[in-house]
């Protein structure tokens, strides 16, 4: 909970060296400008020009319009060494809400906010190409860095790994990183194995027979039916599923009837599932079928399902996850520092990156209740403490010196 964060008094910014600290002030000014223009997945059309204008004025390689808005910038270092190839991944689209700050830097587009932090990696992003291109003679090989549209929905990822984004050259190993209100600013939530769950969808709709409220007996209740469907789903997880292995089924949509004293013919639900354990995909699916036949089946009713998989679990290599903690740990002089135990049931299209390649994915902690900026993400005032974004372009710099070396 925000409300158990220790005092954020003792953060020591030393160890971010002098010219990231420098770019501070920059990274903030690219945030913000992002913030007033959210747009949503496969539209960041503002936000792709914006990044491409930028590269283009330091000289950097890149390529625009894969995937429709994403970008790739390319860096190549300058050392001598092994030419391996790390991959940094940004997402940079926004969703569909209106923002309730009244911040200088409000989203300017009505309906549409940046309320996830996707402004801030993409600004981390830039300033981590910046400082690379700047420093080639730190590290050796090439450094890529993937700007993604549409990880809110319909998922990024797989079109732009479809288009190449991780050929020529081969990518070796990949990064990245969110900025998360669930921890205090700066502390660094990196684990191996499952971080994100995977996450899989489902709609129905239970078809019975209406009539009178007060005559029952000549229907087939579609809300009673529903009801036990949604009781009976909850079983799935707690009887049928290892009480080490997570799981979650929830019933966020029921939609039924016009009014008080009718018997509804049908009823509709939609639903997410979500687990960690790879194992468990394909489990789900066919038993939530048997459970909603059977429920109807005894009822009298039909159904029809619609159920579909949207992101596997994000599951961080053992030695790329050991990478980023070393390099945390030097990195992060906070209350937290280090966090292992950072599961979320949250899901993210980084997984399909992390299925390609061995690769990290982490959190980097930005709220701060102390100036009011720890509201949960996907809130209409959700916002969080700049001072990560300097934060996370030295984890980034880090981990490509780190990974990729070379010889002087």
């Amino acid at each position: 909970m925000v409300s158990t964060f220790p005092s954020l008094n003792t953060i020591d910014l030393s160890r971010i060296r002098l010219t990231i600290r420098n770019l501070q002030p920059q990274l903030v000014e690219w945030r913000r400008r992002l913030h007033q223009k959210p747009e949503l997945g496969f539209q960041e059309k503002l936000t792709s020009q914006f990044i491409a204008e930028k590269l283009q004025e330091w000289g950097i390689e890149h390529q625009t319009g894969i995937a429709q808005t994403g970008i790739v910038a390319i860096i190549k270092g300058k050392k001598t060494g092994e030419q391996k190839v790390m991959a940094i991944r940004a997402d940079m689209d926004a969703l569909p809400i209106q923002e309730l700050n009244e911040v200088p830097y409000k989203s300017q587009h009505d309906g549409l906010m940046h309320a996830c932090g996707h402004d801030g990696h993409t600004a981390i992003a830039l300033g981590t190409v910046y400082y690379l291109h700047q420093h080639r003679h730190n590290f050796s090989g090439t450094v890529k860095v993937i700007f993604q549209p549409a990880e809110e929905s319909p998922g990024g990822a797989k079109p732009m790994i479809a288009a190449g984004v991780l050929k020529n050259p081969d990518v070796d190993a990949i990064i990245g990183l969110h900025l998360w209100n669930n921890l205090p600013l700066g502390a660094i939530g990196v684990r191996p194995g499952a971080l994100m769950a995977a996450v899989e969808c489902f709609d129905c709709t239970i078809f019975g027979k209406g009539g009178h409220g007060a005559m029952p007996h000549q229907t087939v209740d579609s809300v009673v039916v529903a009801a036990q469907v949604v009781n009976a789903l909850q079983t799935i997880v707690s009887r049928n599923v290892n009480p080490i292995d997570s799981a979650v089924v929830t019933v966020g949509e029921l939609h039924a009837g016009t009014k008080r004293n009718v018997i509804p013919d049908t009823a509709r639900m939609s639903a997410t599932v979500r687990y960690f354990n790879p194992e468990l995909t394909g489990f789900f699916q066919e038993k939530i079928r048997q459970v909603i036949s059977g429920v109807c089946q005894s009822a009298g009713a039909k159904y029809d399902l619609k159920y579909w998989s949207l992101y596997p679990a994000v599951i961080n290599d053992v030695g790329i996850a050991e990478l980023v903690r070393s390099i945390a740990e030097e990195v992060v002089e906070t209350p937290l520092g280090v966090v292992p135990e950072c599961q979320t049931m949250g899901a993210e299209d980084m997984s399909f990156f992390l299925q390609e390649v061995p690769g990290c994915y982490f959190f980097l902690g930005s709220a701060n209740p102390s100036k009011d900026l720890a509201y949960p993400h996907h809130h209409p005032r959700f916002d969080f403490d700049e001072t990560a974004l300097g934060m996370g372009v030295e984890m980034f710099v880090r981990c490509v010196e780190k990974y990729l070396g070379g010889a002087d």
